[in-house]
């Protein structure tokens, strides 16, 4: 008797970013992250005031208190190409940005995960997080992406020991529903004049009552 076995597939190769790509949305544009960037993120995320320090917990590096070294990072960064860091530019300032808990971070997500899926021909595209990160794993679920599970013991980190939670969107799950929910939610029309969310991103989802 045949064992069961997985689905064949075909598809294009995968294909890694190029030092060139820029993707555009409506309120931000992702660059390949440069040396030049480093000082405008230095201000939003370094320092030693404690609302920044305390943004590096969960990251393998920083805090970063001086400059010199934070553009030592961005640098060492900016020249690899796997993994492959991108900067978040506000359309309106021209300069990186902040986006915790803003349209902009959504809007992110989803040109990346448009570019990962449409462009670059990938199958999966990933998130993982401390599982003891919360505002993260909350994050991904309200992105649209499946919870994987825990990998015990993953990693130490700044000397302590890390457990890392896994999500993912697939391929299908993007053209079935998860890219038009962004799409819809993103939208200028959803947002009003002082650019707060008519719909919640939830309602976009397929099967929610609001849809």
């Amino acid at each position: 008797m045949a064992r069961p076995r997985g689905p064949f597939v075909s598809l294009p190769p995968a294909l890694l970013p190029s030092n060139k790509t820029v993707l555009t949305g409506r309120t931000i544009t992702l660059e390949k992250l440069q040396p030049k960037h480093a000082k405008d993120l230095f201000n939003l995320v370094g320092g030693e005031e404690p609302a920044k320090t305390s943004l590096w917990d969960y990251m393998g590096d920083g805090p970063y208190v001086h400059l010199e070294e934070f553009e030592k990072n961005i640098a060492a960064r900016s020249a690899s190409l796997d993994p492959f860091f991108f900067a978040i530019i506000d359309k309106r300032s021209s300069g990186p940005t902040s986006v915790q808990r803003t349209t902009g971070a959504t809007e992110a997500f989803y040109l990346l995960a448009r570019h990962a899926f449409e462009d670059l021909n990938y199958r999966r595209f990933e998130w993982k997080c401390d599982s003891l990160n919360s505002p993260s794993r909350k994050a991904a679920l309200r992105l649209g992406f499946t919870f994987e599970g825990i990998f015990r013991q993953h990693m130490v980190v700044k000397g302590r020991s890390r457990d890392t939670a896994w999500f993912s969107i697939v391929r299908d799950e993007w053209d079935s529903g998860v890219k038009y929910a962004m799409e819809k939610w993103l939208d200028g029309e959803n947002f009003d004049e002082t650019g707060n969310q008519k719909k919640a991103l939830q309602d976009y989802k397929p099967g929610s009552a609001a849809n």
